[in-house]
């Protein structure tokens, strides 16, 4: 039928007529718009790349870019290749990215998310570290991502209505579905088979999804049934060497550079860090320096470098279908981070260990080198410092305590902590009886009312006690439930290091008392024990003031870790009997693990928890201002409170607890 008879039948049959019985004009304009409906049917879809679908259909909306408008890789050049790899053409099946923060790798893997959903649709999975992250990304990226492209609008429909399938961590259109979920939760990396997967933040990933295993690996599976159809994209910031599952997997890749050349020589290059140079407290004068002219190349160059690049193999990948790519900050975009500001940054943390582990992970995406090599515990003895047993020091503020459950015995630290986490070793206690002794329980009970005094007069409580729930678990969870969560924390450590959030929780788990499950459990909290060993060892290490300098006013490091001339020497081997060792799996990938060089650790365990309890409280995020309001609290004690002997044991009325000295807020 040709486009007039299509025209002529639809007026004769539309039922609207103008009085002489001639088709309106009206039914004329609908027939030509389905026409042209009905061409466009016949039209194939053409055949786009991730990046050419982003650059003709994505829109960037302001509550979720700096940059809100319509979305150009140009703007990003070292992305175009690795968003293409994440095409359905392009014969790779994973695509693993190490790179630093904020260089546009996100974005990328939200527009794999709209291409398969508009272009080649598929089941799809999404995972964030955690389920609370998952639901924070779909509500600030991906319905973003949907709402403000048309193409996304129309396959998705609104949540709001009525079996749309469209929810915070589902996400139905036509063809397939987006699953979006947490890597601590096993039963949504499980939930069903993925062509498509996007794994954000892998570092971040706990060890083990609901004690099931690695979180990637069982994600992974749920793509192998699509064979080599499927699609895996691995993105994160790296963390620590020899347990970064990104530097791994990168490794095993055929690692890619963004190589791009020389302004003044052409020389093609992939820029390093250490070449970029400046001035001593001069960052604004930093530039680059090519490694073949030795030029300086100013920033102003950049954009044009980043046009002309290039991604090249540096190595032979162990798997021919997984593509890794690697890129620092060094790259990123004129008006992002400049090359100044990347000088500014590194001046900045000189002489703080914490902040180069921050540099080389966030700007350069590299890993950082864990130093775990235990110290000699002959060289804390001359460390040792003298103030009366059970005194609080004047710079200290608040205390926690760690308890390690032993078959015989409960051995109890308290540790007082200052400004910058500054700490002293105040008691050392040993309970004797264990777990299955009732009376071992109550003298535990008991230690939470006791006091200490500070050197001011005032008399404080443990804000804080942390307990490991490993040994004899019914049995903490039923004291910790009896005696009320406000001042105990029961713990499980996990290996691994997890810098952003040592510690996460609480959750609760079920517990047993006399045979009978309760409807809530124990409040329970996980500690990446490898950061806090860690930790401990690095502050144990920290170069210390000299007398002199102490008596012109100099103040300790942060961090610095006091010992009392009390402690004996078999306490001082238990802090440092452990070495943080490199160990390598059949498959031949290094990993980090923490062995034994004693028998007995407790020390080492008893701090590691205690440190955690200062976390909990939420030391290390604290305000100045709310440092000063507890140190005004410590300063202004009640005299009329008695004083108590830090060497007793007995179970002590409200009114001695004189000072609000546990935490703020």
């Amino acid at each position: 039928m040709c486009a007039r008879s299509l025209q002529k039948w639809v007026g004769q049959t539309s039922g609207s007529r103008s009085p002489e019985g001639v088709p309106a004009i009206d039914d004329f304009e609908g027939a030509g718009d389905l026409l042209r409906a009905w061409g466009e049917g016949l039209t194939p879809d053409a055949d786009l790349t991730v990046s050419e679908w982003a650059d003709r259909y994505r829109m960037l909306a302001s509550r979720a870019s700096a940059e809100p408008g319509r979305y150009r890789t140009s703007r990003t050049p070292y992305m175009r290749e690795i968003m293409d790899a994440l095409s359905p053409r392009h014969t790779a099946q994973r695509v693993v990215f190490m790179k630093a923060a904020q260089v546009g790798a996100t974005e990328a893997g939200n527009n794999m998310i709209g291409f398969v959903i508009a272009h080649a649709p598929g089941p799809m999975l999404a995972v964030q570290p955690t389920v609370e992250l998952a639901k924070r990304n779909s509500r600030q990226r991906i319905d973003p991502l949907i709402e403000e492209s048309a193409s996304l609008r129309e396959r998705v429909r609104p949540s709001r209505a009525r079996d749309s399938g469209n929810t915070m961590l589902s996400k139905e259109f036509a063809g397939g579905i987006l699953i979006m979920t947490g890597a601590n939760s096993a039963v949504g990396l499980r939930s069903t088979p993925a062509r498509y997967i996007f794994l954000d933040e892998v570092d971040a990933y706990p060890a083990s999804a609901d004690e099931e295993g690695d979180p990637v690996s069982l994600a992974e599976a749920r793509s192998l049934t699509f064979a080599h159809r499927r699609k895996v994209f691995l993105v994160s910031t790296p963390t620590v060497k020899g347990v970064s599952r990104i530097e791994r997997e990168y490794e095993a890749s055929d690692q890619r550079r963004y190589f791009v050349p020389c302004p003044h020589c052409g020389a093609r290059q992939w820029l390093k860090f250490e070449r970029l140079r400046w001035n001593k407290e001069q960052p604004e004068t930093a530039a680059y320096i090519c490694e073949a002219c030795e030029q300086p190349i100013a920033e102003h160059h950049k954009t044009a470098m980043l046009e002309a690049g290039e991604w090249r193999a540096t190595a032979e990948s162990e798997d021919p279908n997984t593509v890794g790519y690697h890129l620092s900050a060094l790259y990123s975009p004129v008006g992002w981070l400049s090359w100044e500001r990347i000088a500014r940054s590194w001046e900045a943390a000189q002489g703080s260990d914490d902040a180069i582990r921050a540099f080389k992970n966030t700007i350069l995406g590299e890993t950082w080198v864990e130093s775990g090599e235990a110290p000699d515990w002959q060289r804390l003895l001359d460390r040792k410092e003298d103030w009366k047993p059970g005194t609080v020091p004047a710079n200290a503020l608040f205390l926690t305590a760690g308890a390690d459950v032993q078959k015989d015995r409960i051995e109890v630290d308290v540790w007082a902590w200052g400004r910058g986490l500054e700490s002293w070793l105040i008691d050392h206690i040993v309970i004797e009886g264990g777990p299955g002794s009732e009376a071992c329980w109550n003298a535990l009970s008991d230690l939470l009312g006791r006091t200490w005094q500070h050197e001011n007069g005032s008399h404080m409580t443990i804000a804080r006690l942390a307990i490991d729930t490993g040994y004899e678990t019914p049995a903490v969870y039923g004291w910790a439930r009896k005696v009320g969560f406000a001042q105990v924390a029961p713990i499980k450590g996990v290996e691994g290091f997890n810098r952003a959030s040592p510690v996460s929780g609480p959750t609760f788990v079920d517990a047993t008392i006399a045979g009978k499950r309760l409807r809530r459990g124990a409040r329970l909290w996980t500690i990446a024990v490898s950061t806090f060993k860690s930790e401990t060892y690095r502050f144990l290490r920290l170069a210390r003031p000299t007398p002199e300098e102490l008596a012109g006013g100099a103040d300790y490091p942060p961090g610095t870790l006091h010992l009392p001339g009390w402690i004996d020497s078999e306490w001082l081997k238990q802090l440092v009997a452990e070495q943080l060792v490199t160990v390598r799996n059949k498959r031949g990938f290094a990993r980090l693990e923490w062995q034994k060089l004693r028998e007995r650790n407790e020390a080492l365990d008893c701090r590691v928890y205690a440190r955690a309890a200062a976390w909990i409280l939420g030391a290390d995020r604290w305000s100045e201002k709310q440092w000063d309001e507890l140190a005004r609290q410590v300063a202004a004690p009640e005299r009329d409170a008695p004083a108590v002997s830090a060497s007793k044991s007995a179970r002590p009325t409200r009114q001695r607890r004189s000072v609000r000295s546990n935490y703020m807020g």
